[in-house]
């Protein structure tokens, strides 16, 4: 079996594990968000992922609706005035992203990878540095490297430095980086490590 295929069983098993062992958690979640905020309390939006091609991804809602003036994207900060009380302890702890495991079942995404950007973001990328359509040969990722060591991407720079690091990963990719990296995501939920 080669390594694609490796990555993607090990992807399945994980995923339908994940859902199962969790499940009691996501309904606790969901539960908490009904309660303390008004509207949905899982949050889609499309983003670009393997071959360039759109999906829906999904996370559990951690900001007000309508968070958009005028429907123009705007890139997260790490206390963001848009975060609820309850969405903000979520994503300190990561747990916003569990959604995430259904879009990793269904082959929109792997445990690692690039993060999926929105279009509208990749077009400001790409009119710096063309080389980001090189990520579009693998499945963008619940985690990466630059997920963990990049915190929160709400600049440029921060954009262009993820690209280096995701394209890094990209060219060397094994199962045992891939390995690696779940391991110090898990360390980062379990200390909740803030993004910066």
């Amino acid at each position: 079996m080669n390594s694609y295929k490796t990555k993607r069983l090990f992807d399945i098993i994980g995923a339908v594990v994940g859902l199962i062992l969790l499940s009691p958690l996501y309904l606790i979640i969901f539960l908490g968000l009904k309660l303390t905020c008004k509207g949905p309390a899982f949050f889609v939006q499309e983003r670009i992922g393997k071959g360039g091609k759109p999906f829906e991804i999904y996370k559990f809602r951690t900001m007000i609706v309508n968070n958009e003036n005028n429907g123009v994207p705007l890139l997260t900060e790490a206390d963001d005035e848009r975060l609820t009380k309850f969405g903000k302890w979520l994503r300190s702890h990561h747990l916003d992203e569990l959604p995430q495991l259904w879009n990793v079942l269904k082959g929109d995404m792997s445990f690692v990878g690039y993060r999926p950007e929105r279009q509208y973001f990749i077009n400001q990328i790409m009119a710096l540095r063309p080389d980001y359509a090189e990520l579009y040969q693998i499945r963008p990722g619940i985690t990466s490297e630059a997920t963990i060591h990049n915190g929160y991407t709400n600049t440029m720079e921060k954009m262009i430095r993820r690209l280096d690091m995701d394209l890094a990963y990209l060219h060397n990719q094994s199962i045992a980086t891939d390995a690696k990296i779940v391991a110090e995501t898990l360390l980062s939920i379990i200390t909740a490590k803030k993004k910066k």
